[in-house]
């Protein structure tokens, strides 16, 4: 958690607001490739990419 918060305070320290929506979406969508693997919902997320 330590991670999250020293994000934050970058982010929140240097007004980069915008990249906050960016973060978020790399994390969904690693948690999703790594929750999906071996399963058969595997090949439709790799056809987003």
């Amino acid at each position: 958690m330590s991670m999250f918060a020293e994000l934050w305070g970058f982010l929140r320290q240097r007004k980069k607001y915008w990249l906050f929506p960016i973060v978020i979406v790399l994390a969904v969508f690693g948690a999703l490739i790594v929750l999906s693997q071996g399963s058969a919902v595997a090949p439709f997320i790799y056809t987003l990419f």
